[in-house]
């Protein structure tokens, strides 16, 4: 298994640095590793999330030279996305070539943060010593369409839920557009589904109801409230789609993959098709590849089928800081050695050799000096910009804390006037209501209040009666008149021994 023009490699290991899954390929097998240990003829392939870089689209004029590249992209990137210069971003960049500008190159720029990188590996890089490739998610993609998985030229959309991100990415004649993450994670999901639910449930329970049951069958009571997360997650994908035709010029989008990277017995796809009116399809397709696996993450056979393709044939974006050394004779100490073996050789036949290398010496310390000269001047200058750009930052950070204040204070102005305007007329109403009901019963009001939290609007009214039976009979009785319009909630009465008074709190949940 050639994989790399200075090394020959005899496996593959796929890494997942967020849930530390690996699975290591060889041949055409894939099997799961729980223990993975470094081996020098084994390569080794990563990833990092959409939510740990930035993605741009940055234009180069075409009369800049091609050694020049590299800094022209990384000033404009500073420049135009507003980078903290005190931060040394690693940059990377694949060039897009579907475009008619005769004047500029076109470029899709990702960035991330060197720490960011740094603590996402730091327990893998414990195990395995070197990695050879870390790649953003969605430029594994590419691979589907140099493998011939996907033939056609059309614009397709990927849509991929993982447990910590979920990203949307989308190609177009077979080549990378866009990309975004998704504030959709299962976490992030499970999160939004107890917000809709109104109480906490286990993580383990929402996982088992999203992998194993399913959505058209199921009489589970959480059904109604997947089925409104659901709306709410294809609604975000439409906006986003909306603004790609808009920012991409695209026509249409032949096709949708969604898919997750746990099973689902639910088609996603299905509902994805009708809330979209986009031909869909599961995210899931045939690598090639055999496993004992019954499910495996498809970023782990995205990688392995990443890792066997020719260099011309898919994306050049490395993230990696854990390179593996060259061979010895390819590295400086390497170099070094063997150049002093032989000057001792050398040195033995021919005297003469030790006064050659005294002078290589030297002119090899006049150089050196002259280049720290010239990295010292760029330190001084570098130094200079870093403290005029704090100076900036410091009078911006003012400004920012006048202007929240002054936001603070007219935001709780607003509350105040909201507070006369409509909580008082909206709690009157409901009161007079059920005003004719309470005193029906014989029940009267000790204390009520009013809230409204996220949509959703509460009365809360202190009960006091005579006989627990008389506040038992007004529930009763509010329950069947106001049916669909309120929800009343009571949950214990006590009995007050200083006023013998029945008393309980009236929970009425406005609908």
């Amino acid at each position: 298994m050639s994989i790399s023009a200075q090394h020959s490699f005899s496996s593959i290991l796929s890494i997942n640095p967020y849930k530390e899954t690996y699975f290591k390929g060889v041949s055409s097998f894939l099997s799961e590793t729980t223990s993975p240990q470094f081996s020098s003829d084994q390569f080794v392939v990563s990833y990092i999330n959409t939510k740990e870089f930035i993605n741009a689209q940055i234009e180069i004029s075409k009369n800049i030279p091609e050694e020049d590249l590299f800094d022209a992209i990384n000033n404009k990137a500073y420049d135009e996305l507003a980078l903290d210069q005190a931060v040394e971003y690693k940059i990377q960049f694949i060039e897009t070539y579907n475009t008619l500008d005769e004047n500029n190159r076109y470029f899709h720029v990702f960035i991330a943060d060197p720490l960011d990188i740094t603590n996402t590996f730091l327990k893998i890089v414990e195990k395995i010593k070197y990695i050879d490739v870390i790649i953003p998610s969605p430029l594994l993609l590419k691979s589907l369409y140099s493998k011939e998985i996907i033939d056609s030229n059309g614009t397709h959309c990927f849509i991929y839920i993982q447990e910590n991100d979920a990203f949307l990415t989308i190609y177009g004649n077979k080549e990378f557009i866009y990309t975004k993450s998704l504030k959709y994670s299962l976490v992030e999901m499970y999160e939004r589904f107890c917000e809709l639910y109104g109480e906490r449930i286990d993580y383990n329970d929402f996982l088992y109801f999203f992998t194993d049951e399913n959505l058209k069958e199921t009489t589970s009571e959480y059904k109604e409230f997947f089925i409104r997360l659901y709306k709410e997650f294809f609604a975000n994908i439409n906006d986003i789609l909306t603004y790609a035709k808009r920012a991409f010029e695209i026509e249409k989008f032949e096709h949708v993959y969604i898919g997750a990277q746990v099973p689902t017995i639910t088609k996603l796809y299905e509902m994805l098709e009708v809330e979209l009116n986009i031909k869909a399809s599961e995210f899931e397709f045939d690598y090639g590849f055999e496993t004992q696996s019954k499910y495996i993450d498809q970023l782990h056979a995205l990688m392995h089928l990443y890792s066997t393709l020719p260099k011309e044939e898919k994306y050049e974006c490395n993230f990696t800081e854990y390179k593996r050394p060259p061979k010895f004779i390819q590295r400086a100490s390497g170099k070094l050695i063997i150049l002093t073996l032989v000057a001792f050789a050398l040195a033995f036949a021919y005297p003469v050799t030790y006064w050659v290398l005294t002078y290589a010496q030297t002119l090899q310390e006049d150089l050196l000096r002259q280049k720290y000269k010239e990295v010292h001047n760029i330190k001084i200058t570098r130094e200079a910009t870093i403290k005029s750009r704090l100076a900036d930052k410091e009078k911006v950070l003012k400004l920012l804390a006048k202007e929240k204040t002054e936001y603070i204070e007219k935001k709780n102005t607003l509350k105040k006037i909201r507070e006369v305007k409509v909580d008082y007329p909206m709690k009157a109403k409901h009161l007079t209501l059920f005003t004719k009901d309470l005193n029906k019963f014989y029940v009267n009001v000790q204390k009520i209040i009013y809230s409204e939290k996220e949509n959703t609007k509460i009365l809360k009214m202190n009960l006091i009666a005579n006989k627990d039976r008389k506040i038992t009979k007004l529930l009763e009785y509010l329950t069947k008149t106001y049916s669909g319009k309120y929800k009343f909630s009571l949950k214990k009465i006590t009995f007050d021994h200083k006023t013998n008074k029945y008393m309980s709190q009236l929970k009425v949940k406005i609908l």
